[in-house]
């Protein structure tokens, strides 16, 4: 299971000469796309099985209901009664049969049980080998992440080195902007390495 890079939308074609404005812009909307790339590694790593009960384990997992998939959390509440044990309660009787066989078929190892319109789904400890696997895909996630945000680094910089060449900027400012592209970028990856650090120590828990 490989994690691939997140797709993010490239920098807007410019038209029109660059000026100041321009570049705090193109540094803005750098800015947001890295933000972006780090909510989705957030996501993804809710969904990588540690040992305890946690909801956002099961929050993104993807059901067949009204014609459509959709996520189960708008689906269902989804509760930690106790730390070994969610309990998911399905808002429409309709869809309890679809939610069971995502939750069964999901690649977390689950075992879910339905008693009524709810379905409890134990979390059993894991395995060291499942231990493993979940840390290496942790790691694929991290890296993906870190791809993309050097990547969005990579642009913002090829951007700010053409104006200048056009002499749409002095050089002042492109070393200027470079330092603030590069002090986001700094700072993403540093919350990149801090929810790796966390992920990694609910991992390690027995």
């Amino acid at each position: 299971m490989l994690a691939e890079p997140y797709k993010l939308s490239g920098f807007p074609a410019q038209s029109r000469p660059f000026r100041l404005m321009n570049l705090e812009k193109l540094q803005s909307e750098a800015k947001l796309r890295m933000q972006k790339a780090l909510e989705h590694l957030r996501e993804g790593l809710a969904g990588v099985r540690t040992g305890r009960a946690n909801p956002a384990l099961l929050e993104t997992i993807k059901v067949e209901a009204y014609g459509t998939r959709m996520d189960l959390r708008d689906l269902a509440s989804i509760n930690a009664p106790e730390s070994r044990l969610l309990v998911v309660q399905v808002w429409d009787q309709g869809n309890i049969a679809a939610v069971e066989k995502s939750l069964r078929g999901s690649e977390l190892a689950l075992n879910p049980a339905t008693e009524g319109n709810l379905i409890r789904v134990p979390i059993p400890s894991l395995s060291e080998d499942r231990r493993r696997e979940m840390i290496k895909i942790v790691h694929e996630k991290a890296e993906a992440a870190r791809v993309s945000i050097r990547q969005i680094r990579r642009e913002a910089i090829e951007e700010i080195d053409k104006a200048e060449k056009r002499k749409e900027i002095p050089e002042d400012d492109k070393f200027r902007f470079h330092e603030q592209v590069q002090k986001t970028t700094d700072d993403i990856s540093r919350q990149v390495e801090d929810i790796v650090k966390i992920k990694e120590k609910e991992l390690s828990e027995v």
